[in-house]
């Protein structure tokens, strides 16, 4: 396959790469390719299966999406980048920086997740049923977003999501589970370089989105403390799945920030 879509913009460095999450495409990072590209190149990547990087299922997992990144940066030349990965782009990024670590500076993890095994059966039982893989998308969706939120903005990520085919859609849900359950922790022990993680969700034991509040954990910024004993943790409260798009002043606020930051290298 030829190199990912993926859009240049700007010079400076760190370079920045922005990787989106499932069923979601590089316009998410808009803003933040906006107001950091006049200091920064940046460059916001289409995984395979989404935006306008064509893929099958067989050709998609978290692995293949880290190396289809690797490749971009490695085609592009790039010094050391900032990495920012959000929900499932989190996972995507970790394993970018293990296969590219020379041309890693820093990763940002910006709400991300840990599906627990019990979620396998919950996803095959939902597969099953005709309408299962749409419901499931829908339920998804409709939890990432709060009162707040620009209501026309709700409608089009929903209405993307939804476009993602079922096949590439429920192979990645399956393999976010295997990754998750069987390669998270030792990733996120194996990075080599500082992280960021921007949290605003997590799920409850109904499995219901909930946003977050000051100073709250959850099982996966325990996973990430004891995995990454270094990593800064930032909760932004009151806040949906998507803080680059509903509190965008903040998330690049502190992207900026964290760049700002890292050794030169």
């Amino acid at each position: 396959m030829a190199l990912s879509h993926h859009v240049v913009t700007g010079q400076g460095q760190p370079p920045i790469v922005f990787v989106h999450g499932f069923g979601c495409a590089h316009a998410d990072w808009d803003a933040q390719v906006a107001h950091l590209s006049p200091r920064h190149q940046t460059i916001a990547v289409d995984l395979r299966g989404h935006g306008a990087s064509p893929g099958s299922a067989a050709d998609c997992s978290i692995e293949r999406y880290g190396a289809d990144v690797a490749e971009v940066m490695r085609a592009l030349a790039l010094p050391p980048a900032v990495l920012v990965g959000h929900s499932m782009g989190c996972r995507v990024v970790i394993e970018v920086a293990l296969q590219a670590p020379a041309q890693t500076a820093g990763v940002i993890l910006v709400d991300g997740s840990q599906f627990a095994a019990a979620m396998g059966p919950v996803l095959q039982e939902s597969f099953a049923r005709p309408d299962g893989y749409a419901a499931t998308v829908k339920g998804l969706f409709d939890d990432m977003f709060t009162a707040r939120s620009d209501a026309a903005v709700v409608a089009s990520v929903l209405e993307r999501a939804q476009r993602l085919p079922r096949p590439i859609g429920e192979k990645m849900l399956t393999d976010m589970l295997r990754y998750d359950v069987g390669r998270l922790a030792n990733s996120l022990a194996s990075l080599r370089v500082p992280v960021l993680v921007v949290q605003t969700t997590y799920s409850n034991e109904k499995r219901e989105r909930q946003t977050m509040r000051e100073g709250q954990t959850t099982p996966y910024l325990d996973l990430v403390r004891a995995s990454v004993p270094s990593a800064r943790i930032e909760i932004i409260a009151d806040t949906g799945h998507f803080p680059q798009i509903d509190e965008s002043a903040r998330t690049n606020a502190l992207i900026e920030r964290f760049g700002a930051g890292l050794p030169v290298r």
